[in-house]
C-alpha cells in the first residue's frame, strides 16, 4: 500500500495544489480517467467546504492523505482538519425529486460525493475532523 500526504493551509486558493497532489497520486496508480474525475470532483467539494467553513472566520490547516492499495485495488483520500466539529454524513440527503426552487440550499455537493464514492466515513477524534473517501480503482 502506498501512502502520500499533503499538509496545506485550508484556503480556497490552495484547491489547485490539492487537486494536483491527488491527481498525481492517482496517475501513479494508473487510475482510469473516469474514476480520477469522480475523485477529483469529490476532493474539490470536501476541500472547499473545509476552506470555507471549518475555521471561519479564522484560518487553519488541512491534511490530505492518499492511500492506494488493497484487494480490490482502491484509493482512499483522507481529509484531516482541526476546525469546528462537523459530520457531513449526519445531514439528511436532499430530496432530489423536488424542483430546484423547492429544495433547501446546500447539501447537494455532499450528496454527489456520497453517490460517487464507494465508501465514506467520518469521525471526530483528538480534536480533529477525519473524513475518508474510498473508491475502487
Amino acid at each position: 500500500m502506498s501512502e502520500r500526504e499533503l499538509d496545506i493551509e485550508a484556503l480556497v486558493e490552495n484547491l489547485p495544489a490539492v487537486q494536483d497532489f491527488v491527481e498525481k497520486c492517482l496517475e501513479e496508480a494508473e487510475c482510469s480517467p473516469r474514476i480520477c474525475m469522480q475523485i477529483s470532483l469529490a476532493v474539490e467539494e470536501i476541500f472547499m467546504n473545509i476552506a470555507s467553513y471549518a475555521y471561519a472566520p479564522g484560518k487553519g490547516r488541512a491534511v490530505v492523505r492518499v492511500e492506494v492499495g488493497g484487494d480490490p485495488l482502491s484509493a482512499t483520500v483522507t481529509f484531516i482538519d482541526r476546525g469546528m466539529p462537523y459530520d457531513p454524513l449526519a445531514k439528511a440527503d436532499p430530496d432530489i425529486t423536488l424542483s430546484a426552487q423547492e429544495r433547501q440550499i446546500g447539501g447537494l455537493g455532499i450528496f454527489m460525493v456520497k453517490k460517487t464514492m464507494d465508501d465514506m466515513t467520518y469521525e471526530y477524534k483528538d480534536g480533529q475532523n477525519i473524513l475518508k473517501l474510498k473508491k475502487k480503482l
